[in-house]
């Protein structure tokens, strides 16, 4: 008679004997009468498709698969479905379930990012869902990051338009919590170029720096995708006999002559000086710009 026993599969990682394995674990029914457990492993092939890997019957209320080999690599998505039946009567079987998908690699998060041009850093989690091995006795028990920027085909080409707090990340061994094996963070910040350019999207990679584990060598993480929302800029003007427009707006007429300071920024190295001169001659007293320095 199919039942469903409510027992729950979830997929945790776990390292045995330094090897990076997947545990299924289950609930199991009563123990009256014995029961016995079939698991069915499988990965995400294709959208909305799974291709069966590994198949076990066991007593034991959990069942391993090792990540590397020919049948589980880092960036697939894998499942695990547990059917429980009883010892020498495998007709009398409960209905299949389920775990979750488990993601088995690096992670980014958020996996995408929307910013502007306005200076702000932007924190960006980059995580291992699986613990990081130590392949030998002289290597750290780390995995080291090459970050990289890409402009991705915007209407002004160009360099990307972020900038990363650093190129390189460690992903250190640790314990396995709340989806995470091992974490560092990044900051990106848009650059702001003063440059009417439209809203641009760059690409962010991480690839393994040599790294020693086989098991990462050909690995290669998804990247993340920032959209860049361009800002308009800020514009004042000093013209003619110096009328002057301010940033926000203010008009005015300045008719004093001698060097005097313009605009100058409160965050950053950038000032402007105007020098402005007699140009009215006798009959009135009018200043007109005759020089500006810019820094």
């Amino acid at each position: 008679k199919l039942t469903s026993l409510a027992l729950q599969p979830a997929i945790t990682p776990e390292l045995v004997q330094g090897r990076v394995h997947l545990k299924c674990s289950y609930s199991p029914p009563p123990p009256e009468p014995p029961v016995q457990f079939r698991v069915l492993w499988s990965r995400l092939s294709s959208p909305g498709k799974r291709e069966q890997i590994q198949q076990e019957t066991t007593l034991e209320p959990f069942s391993y698969m090792e990540m590397g080999g020919a049948n589980l690599h880092l960036g697939d998505t894998v499942f695990c479905t547990v059917t429980a039946f009883r010892r020498g009567s495998p007709e009398q079987q409960s209905l299949p379930e389920d775990s979750k998908g488990f993601y088995a690699g690096i992670k980014f998060l958020p996996e995408s990012l929307e910013i502007a041009e306005d200076g702000k850093e932007h924190i960006l989690t980059v995580l291992s869902t699986v613990p990081i091995a130590c392949p030998g006795q002289d290597d750290s028990c780390k995995i080291t990051l090459q970050l990289s920027t890409e402009d991705l085909g915007s209407q002004v080409p160009g360099p990307p338009d972020i900038v990363l707090s650093a190129c390189r990340v460690d992903l250190l061994l640790g314990p396995c919590s709340g989806g995470s094996c091992a974490a560092a963070r990044v900051t990106v910040t848009a650059v702001t170029d003063f440059a009417q350019d439209g809203n641009r999207v760059s690409r962010l990679s991480a690839r393994p720096a040599a790294p020693g584990d086989v098991l990462w060598r050909a690995y290669t993480p998804r990247d993340v995708k920032v959209t860049v929302r361009d800002l308009p800029t800020g514009n004042c003007y000093s013209f003619t006999d110096p009328h002057i427009i301010t940033f926000d707006g203010w008009r005015y007429d300045s008719h004093k002559i001698g060097t005097f300071l313009l605009s100058r920024s409160e965050s950053r190295a950038f000032e402007v000086h105007v020098r402005q001169w007699d140009c009215g001659g006798h009959r009135s007293a009018t200043a007109c710009n005759c020089g500006v320095a810019a820094r």
